[in-house]
């Protein structure tokens, strides 16, 4: 077991959920009640933490981030199935210790469960589509380019706030600690349950579809 990989997948969640707990608190504050550009605001701080995290953390555990994503690297034998549930409790630890630091960054109770809305046929589709094109964006961009998945990432994520009805959560541990905070960027708890399933089938997707557009070879990352 490497418990590199697993600090720094816990780290770099913390830091993720707290770029979108935290810029979509500063975002609501600032935004005046436009919505737009709170979103907006809370949009360019995601895609610019997540660019910074892969090239920082990527080294060390491949920067998954997200179980969605850890999932799609064990199924093509990327990741060694043995560390999966690792990768998912360090992921989901750092995710809720992400919303506690962007709550008490801006001096909220360390936990305040969400009530935001975010149920229905078009939201669940929302967030299949993300997490599809999540998985592909990695696997794709591996293959071509594998310098430029950092930027590929941040940007594809940064598009998915604004095309999907779900502002593209497109992971599982992001998804968990949002429900624990009841601000611009929240979930009701009892609406993530849809959205991790639509999540698992959409990762699940692509890597069945990329596997047929790229051909047999794998995404290179060596399993930890």
């Amino acid at each position: 077991m490497n418990l590199r990989a697993l600090a720094a997948e816990a780290l770099g969640t913390l830091f993720l959920v707290a770029a979108v707990v935290g810029s979509g608190i500063m975002a609501e504050r600032l935004a005046g009640g436009n919505v737009a550009i709170a979103l907006l605001g809370n949009t360019l701080a995601t895609g610019a933490i997540l660019t910074v995290l892969i090239i920082w953390l990527g080294p060390i555990s491949g920067a998954h981030f997200n179980p969605a994503v850890s999932l799609a690297f064990a199924l093509t034998r990327g990741l060694a199935w043995r560390l999966l549930p690792a990768y998912w409790i360090a992921q989901c630890l750092g995710g809720i210790a992400g919303t506690l630091l962007a709550h008490a960054m801006f001096e909220l109770p360390a936990v305040s469960l969400a009530t935001t809305v975010r149920a229905g046929d078009a939201q669940w589709l929302s967030e299949g589509v993300a997490t599809f094109g999540l998985v592909a964006t990695i696997f794709g961009t591996l293959r071509a380019s594998p310098s430029a998945v950092a930027p590929a990432v941040g940007l594809y994520i940064a598009a998915g706030y604004w095309f999907t009805a779900s502002t593209s959560f497109a992971n599982p541990a992001v998804t968990l600690a949002r429900t624990l905070s009841d601000s611009f960027s929240g979930i009701r708890p009892e609406d993530a349950p849809p959205f991790v399933a639509a999540q698992a089938a959409g990762a699940v997707l692509a890597v069945l579809v990329m596997a047929w557009l790229l051909g047999p070879a794998r995404a290179r990352q060596p399993s930890r």
